[in-house]
């Protein structure tokens, strides 16, 4: 009787082991997320999985071009997925269907030519807005069809959740998130 007690005793402690570190990870370091809707097409699709670096913005601050997780307004529930195009400082505008950072048209590789960027009701049409220090402008690279900071304004660096870092699902999709600025 006492080798049974000792063996579920065992089990126990491998379990509540197992959910420690499960947490640990999940809590502080990593979080998967799935991604929902068409806004950041053609780089995420609706359903890929990703995981989310939590620690990264802890030890030095989003970077333009970071696509980051964050959660939304007006309630702060939902979270999104956005790449970072506007940092603390910046002057961001958006005229002609083009974004302007600090007076420049920005490089926009990593969408195809015919996506076109509209203003919104935050970011009029050639209007020029600063970024506020801790808060960031972010679009989603599918223009047309995202609800980003030319709607619903800056993003506070206290609502980012963390960095976008690996896809891992599909399978045939998974790999390393690139920061198309470095």
């Amino acid at each position: 009787m006492q080798k049974l007690g000792s063996f579920f005793f065992e089990i126990l402690q491998t379990l509540v082991f197992a959910i420690s570190i499960f947490l640990f990870v999940y809590l502080l370091l990593l979080q998967p997320h799935k991604i929902k809707g068409s806004s950041m097409e053609p780089n995420f699709h609706d359903g890929e999985y990703l995981l989310t670096d939590k620690i990264s913005y802890r030890l030095h601050t989003p970077e333009r071009g970071d696509v980051i997780v964050f959660k939304a307004p007006p309630d702060y529930v939902d979270e999104f997925i956005k790449r970072i195009i506007g940092i603390p400082g910046d002057t961001v505008s958006v005229k002609n269907s083009k974004v302007f950072v600090n007076g420049r048209e920005i490089p926009e590789a990593y969408i195809p030519a015919e996506y076109h960027t509209y203003a919104g009701r935050f970011a009029d049409e050639g209007a020029v807005l600063t970024v506020p220090a801790d808060e960031y402008f972010v679009l989603g690279d599918n223009r047309e069809h995202s609800l980003d900071s030319r709607n619903i304004g800056f993003i506070g660096k206290d609502k980012i959740t963390g960095r976008a870092w690996l896809i891992y699902w599909p399978v045939n999709k998974a790999g390393i998130v690139k920061n198309p600025n470095k």
